[in-house]
């Protein structure tokens, strides 16, 4: 347990990186957005569209509305095409002309804007940037600072000397607003570096999780350093450690994302090395309680497995995961069936974003059952089944085959009728992983 103090140390002597401002400079030099109003009321102007809007008119009468003054824009409708309407912008010295589109926000391309003024004043600050650093743009991922000796390197090697010298200092309860200030000096870097490093932490390789996120107020990418210019979905955030870098950043960035554990809202429906990493366990957290649970009580119940709890005590289950994490209690005090427990555990795995036989084996898996062919193991967890006991539960290998085989590996595609004519392979694999556990783990 890392005490309070330790982590505000460690904020006091972070040093953050030089992070490179000449993208937020160009930013702020791009042209202003001009709204070019319609001295008329024109007839059938789109509701969402304002005094902007100047009806039917021609590129050469849009030109000269324009004036030459960069950044001024009007909107039109198209000659022909009726009904198509086109954003006409300065820049540059020559007047752009863009297909407008809306669905509740307004979009040229992949960004949806509240207004017609933030798509252009996002618009103006992309082509004004793309305009003036191409050049510095296509080289920002040649010098990562992500990779950088005197930073991530050096970095990783200090905060890690500090988180072990206090792993076995007690927890403190009373936390300061000042604390709190020291402990948000530590970035999302720093956190991953120092877990990377740390002996207790299982080191699997996940990919981040990126997703487009817009940042309020300035932001700086974690991987180049460079401004994230624009006015929204500036650049993708790691949903699971929070990463913040460029979109084209993202192509670079190793897979070393280490989930923070306030990030991982469910455990259920949750990606399996997601999990494992956040909790920094072996296996999922949920196997291991479900299995000690069904091992302590269950091992000699008839149709291990096989029989179904009650779907609604099932999902009470799944909610206690999701809501409790390790805490969660089911024992035979709650939930007295022990197939509930069994149930829980199926449906963890068949709620896995990717199965326990990924997708990408799938086929592997399936031809190598088809042909009886020699081929290796997917994952230690299987180790954990019940067929030492079939003498009391009545679940040899096959029938626990049967059971996990849909469970445990799916087709890429939904298809019902590949899942049904694979199902007696699906059945196979399991069996045979189950009885030659002691070779194949």
């Amino acid at each position: 347990i890392i005490s309070v103090s330790a982590v505000r140390s460690n904020a006091e002597e972070y040093q953050p990186p030089i992070w490179k401002s000449y993208l937020y400079q160009l930013q702020q030099e791009a042209p202003r957005p001009k709204r070019i109003i319609c001295p008329r009321e024109v007839e059938n102007r789109p509701k969402y569209y304002g005094r902007e809007f100047h009806g039917i008119i021609s590129r050469e009468q849009a030109d000269e509305l324009l004036g030459g003054v960069e950044g001024a824009y009007i909107l039109r409708e198209s000659q022909r095409q009726p009904g198509c309407y086109t954003l006409a912008l300065r820049f540059g010295n020559q007047t752009l002309n863009y297909r407008l589109f809306h669905d509740g926000k307004h979009f040229v391309g992949e960004k949806r804007f509240e207004s017609i003024h933030d798509l252009v004043t996002d618009g103006l600050i992309t082509l004004y940037i793309e305009t003036k650093a191409a050049e510095y743009i296509s080289k920002m991922t040649t010098n990562p600072i992500y990779e950088h000796i005197g930073y991530a390197t050096l970095l990783r090697e200090k905060v890690s000397r500090k988180l072990s010298k206090s792993k076995n200092e007690p927890r403190k309860t009373n936390v300061t607003h000042e604390e709190h200030t020291a402990v948000d000096k530590i970035s999302s870097l720093v956190r991953r570096a120092a877990l990377t490093h740390n002996d207790n932490h299982f080191n699997y390789e996940k990919t981040h999780n990126f997703k487009v996120h817009t940042f309020r107020g300035p932001h700086w990418c974690e991987y180049c350093a460079n401004f994230m210019w624009g006015l929204i979905a500036q650049g993708v955030r790691c949903s699971d450690c929070g990463l913040n870098v460029h979109k084209q950043c993202s192509k670079h960035v190793p897979n070393d994302c280490q989930p923070d554990l306030k990030r991982i809202k469910k455990v259920y429906c949750c990606d399996l090395t997601t999990l494992v990493k956040a909790h920094n366990t072996q296996r999922p957290m949920v196997v291991d309680i479900c299995i000690r649970e069904i091992e302590a009580r269950g091992l000699k119940s008839e149709g291990l497995y096989r029989v179904s709890g009650f779907t609604e005590h099932i999902e009470d289950v799944k909610m206690a995961f999701d809501r409790d994490g390790e805490k969660a209690d089911i024992s035979a005090n709650v939930y007295p069936d022990i197939n509930i427990i069994t149930g829980a555990l199926k449906l963890y795995f068949r709620d896995l974003p990717i199965p326990v036989i990924t997708y990408d084996t799938y086929s592997k898996f399936i031809d190598a059952a088809s042909k009886m062919k020699a081929w290796k193991a997917v994952h230690e967890v299987l180790g954990l089944l019940v067929t030492m006991n079939e003498k009391d539960n009545f679940m040899n290998a096959e029938n626990l085959g049967i059971v996990f085989g849909p469970t445990l590996m799916r087709p890429p595609e939904d298809s019902t009728l590949t899942t049904l004519h694979d199902m007696r392979y699906q059945k196979l694999i399991v069996q045979i992983l189950i009885e030659n556990e002691d070779v194949l783990f």
